[in-house]
């Protein structure tokens, strides 16, 4: 009966480890209470090849904690659509913080047949 039991774990622990990991890590949500204000923050000089990710406030174990800005890689043919929360209803809804292509169709510039075209689709 052990053996049969300790089996079933293995199997469980591997089948589960094969499992792949979600593809978007940024889950827009709501939060009943707004943020507080931005914080001040300076930002550094421009960096070749890299882009400027400004701070903001994210809703982590029930409360608004201040994220800092950071620099990350430049994406060609696309631009940072940064953190912003916006209020309706009393609901404060956290968007942005992802990668967009320039044209807004969904197709990266490098397999969109008219990029830079928001009216091609």
């Amino acid at each position: 009966m052990k053996k049969l039991i300790l089996g079933s774990l293995i199997a469980a622990t591997l089948v589960g480890s094969s499992i792949p990991a979600a593809a978007r890590t940024n889950v827009d949500f709501v939060v009943n209470v707004g943020p507080p204000a931005l914080h001040y923050e300076h930002v550094p000089a421009p960096r070749a090849g890299l882009v400027w990710v400004p701070g903001y406030w994210d809703w982590r174990f029930e409360r608004y904690r201040w994220v800092r800005g950071h620099w990350t890689r430049h994406r060609p043919g696309y631009y940072y659509e940064p953190v912003r929360w916006a209020g309706h209803h009393g609901h404060h809804y956290r968007h942005g913080g992802r990668w967009r292509d320039r044209d807004g169709d969904g197709v990266p510039n490098r397999y969109d047949r008219a990029p830079y075209n928001p009216y091609w689709r």
